[in-house]
């Protein structure tokens, strides 16, 4: 017998009015696959992209959802996983046994949800791309975001010193200041790749993990030590025209006719001892044995209270329209979170 389930479906892209609240069939598990009962879900930016239609590969109609944590359904043990096909804004989800980690005792649903992906791309940046060490200082771009407020968190709980956020709005540096950051910047400073040598001692910032691309990316370069680092995260290719508000549009390297372009050479890196690196939480994701060393660790410092995932606000399915515009106006901090057992 068929059993059935809300999930919000997209069937045509476009903005969050596209997205509907529907009953359809439960999936069917494939090969390597369970049935995990959803608790929570997240929205990710990865959700916004597929939404408008920017992954044209994506079949509809489609459930979005890169991520979810709950009950699997054939042993009952907590488990979040992450979903690169979709299908996490549903009550029950097939997730690869592959990509799903078990939740100890003493984390909950939230943090666990936080930390598996979004904390585990924060720890890749600042521990796998950059090589941090103790001691080292660090910069952190979009340091009231997702993955951001954990790079912050990480960097302190690593030994990092000084560490150094960037948040656009007085409300965010507050933020970011509480997660025990040492000094919080406006990324729209004209004169920011200074602001970040003269935060670093003035010979420099050691590491930089940057999210936006574009402006910042060029006062990041700018900004960095000799032997200094910086870590390009989450960029893709776009059409923002905009390159210093890093909608995606921007590139690292590239020929200066490129719009959006933020162009280096490899003189220029060997001139001043600087590298530059990306990080795509894909590859942790493919090395199982790395993915859950990732995770374990991530678990045991939230456990220590030196890992907090902020939770913005939690919406019900149907209200995940609002959640994405929210998300897309850069008026959230945190994780944003959908109980999608929830109906008010």
């Amino acid at each position: 017998m068929t059993r059935f389930m809300r999930a919000v479906v997209l069937r045509r892209p476009g903005g969050p009015e596209a997205l509907r609240v529907e009953r359809i069939p439960e999936p069917s598990p494939g090969v390597g696959e369970s049935l995990i009962e959803v608790t929570l879900t997240g929205v990710n930016f990865d959700d916004l992209e597929r939404c408008a239609g920017a992954q044209p590969e994506l079949p509809l109609p489609a459930v979005l959802g890169v991520e979810a944590v709950g009950r699997r359904r054939t042993d009952g043990q907590r488990v979040v996983a992450l979903l690169r096909q979709g299908g996490g804004y549903a009550e029950v989800v097939a997730a690869p046994e592959a990509h799903t980690v078990e939740i100890p005792a003493g984390i909950g649903d939230p943090q666990a949800l936080g930390l598996f992906e979004q904390g585990s791309t924060a720890y890749g940046a600042l521990s796998l791309a950059g090589r941090l060490r103790a001691g080292e200082s660090v910069a952190v771009s979009a340091a009231a975001g997702g993955v951001g407020h954990l790079a912050v968190q990480l960097a302190v709980a690593l030994g990092a010193s000084p560490v150094i956020g960037l948040a656009s709005t007085s409300a965010k540096r507050q933020f970011v200041t509480t997660l025990g950051a040492d000094l919080v910047l406006d990324p729209a400073d004209p004169e920011l790749a200074d602001r970040v040598r003269e935060a670093a001692g003035g010979g420099g910032v050691d590491l930089f993990v940057d999210s936006v691309g574009g402006a910042v990316a060029r006062a990041a370069l700018a900004g960095l030590a000799p032997f200094g680092r910086l870590v390009c995260l989450g960029w893709r290719p776009g059409t923002s025209g905009d390159p210093g508000t890093g909608g995606g549009g921007d590139m690292l390297v590239g020929t200066e006719d490129q719009a959006g372009v933020v162009a280096v050479t490899t003189a220029q890196l060997a001139e001043r001892s600087i590298g530059c690196a990306g990080f795509w939480m894909r590859h942790v994701v493919d090395d199982r044995e790395l993915l859950c060393g990732i995770v374990g660790r991530l678990f045991e410092l939230a456990a220590q209270g030196q890992l907090t995932v902020h939770v913005d606000r939690t919406v019900a399915l149907h209200e995940v329209g609002a959640a994405h515009a929210a998300v897309a106006a850069r008026a959230t901090s945190g994780k944003v979170l959908i109980d999608v057992r929830r109906e008010v």
